[in-house]
């Protein structure tokens, strides 16, 4: 539970995002999500920060679940799911709590499969191409709320 009114973020990645640093360097850059979850952790002291990564969609519709009726926010890189599951689509329109969709890449300057985003209504906003730096993007949005 959340400790001195503190703000409660999960920070939620799909399918091959365990391999950042290593994975595309030219797409993705070098530094891993450990790094960039350390970041977070230093620049906003006051926030509880939960980290989840998983390659299968069924296992981030279920952290959805369990965090979508009791964080303050969910920043959600879905992967490649964004362009093709419905059903992360469905498990967030379900759950109360506020999703920010994040790429680290600027989708729209890739391939043209990932200009169609299925997630995207069901958030409240979108933070592409940024690099890792669009998790902290997402997580002042999150704050802003």
């Amino acid at each position: 539970m959340k400790e001195n009114n503190a703000k409660k973020i999960l920070v939620l990645n799909g399918p091959n995002l365990n391999l950042l640093g290593r994975r595309e360097p030219g797409i993705y850059g070098t530094e891993t999500m450990d790094e960039c979850m350390r970041r977070l952790r230093e620049r906003y002291p006051d926030v509880e920060f939960d980290y989840y990564q998983s390659n299968v969609e069924g296992e981030l519709i279920n952290r959805l679940h369990e965090a979508g009726f009791s964080y303050d926010g969910i920043v959600l890189n879905a992967g490649a799911y964004t362009h093709t599951s419905v059903a992360i689509y469905d498990a967030i329109q379900a759950i109360d709590t506020p999703v920010v969709e994040v790429h680290i890449s600027n989708i729209f300057s890739r391939e043209a499969f990932r200009h169609r985003s299925l997630i995207t209504s069901a958030c409240v906003g979108v933070i592409s191409g940024f690099g890792l730096d669009s998790y902290r993007l997402a997580v002042e949005a999150i704050l802003a709320l």
